[in-house]
């Protein structure tokens, strides 16, 4: 096994041990910080959709009715709790587990991609957002929500402090901004919000008919 490797597959251990405690931490951060990103970016989603690193299945209640919808996880443990929360909900899932670098789908397979507070973690961003872009179709669109690195100079010295240890314990990383990354690949962002001093970015991108 590779360096790399290793890293993530200790990553992914990680994110199996948070699991139980995973949605009362995100709620706690959701009432303070994110706000309403769930319902902003899943209301907006439709026909087929993929969500990449559907977790613990905490979008599933935001969903519009009428999609047809894909989760992938990596994390077993969380994606056991998707299954339970898919049950609960009454709402007809296909949960796979697998790796957001390396979707196991045909290119334009999708007519939505949606990924919401995991980008941060998956290991080689650039990889992953270069994969859900392959796997949306000419017109579709990819939505997005993550923290970011703060519009504060102060706030963004102290994330670059707090990644030193979040790094390596979870690969999780707090100074980024995938947005970047879309617009490189030729994606075009008709709507964003950021807020938060700058802390939390939501959007819509489409990719165009042509790529």
């Amino acid at each position: 096994m590779t360096a790399a490797n290793d890293r993530a597959e200790r990553w992914r251990r990680h994110w199996d041990k948070s699991a139980p405690s995973y949605d009362r931490t995100m709620g706690v951060c959701e009432r303070l910080l994110l706000w309403d990103s769930r319902d902003w970016v899943c209301s907006r989603a439709s026909g087929e959709v993929l969500e990449v690193a559907i977790g613990t299945g905490l979008n599933l209640a935001f969903y519009p009715g009428e999609i047809a919808l894909t989760g992938i996880e990596w994390s077993p443990a969380m994606l056991s709790r998707a299954r339970q929360r898919s049950g609960e909900l009454g709402r007809e899932t296909t949960l796979l587990e697998g790796d957001a670098r390396s979707l196991p789908f045909p290119a334009e397979s999708f007519d939505t991609v949606v990924c919401t507070f995991s980008l941060c973690a998956i290991p080689d961003q650039p990889q992953a957002v270069a994969e859900m872009v392959r796997v949306v179709r000419p017109g579709g669109r990819l939505l997005l929500a993550d923290h970011i690195g703060s519009s504060s100079r102060l706030v963004r010295a102290f994330q670059s402090v707090l990644e030193k240890a979040t790094i390596p314990l979870a690969g999780e990383r707090w100074v980024h901004r995938p947005r970047k990354e879309i617009e490189a690949a030729g994606l075009e962002v008709e709507s964003s919000q950021r807020f938060n001093l700058g802390l939390v970015e939501r959007l819509v991108a489409r990719k165009p008919e042509d790529k």
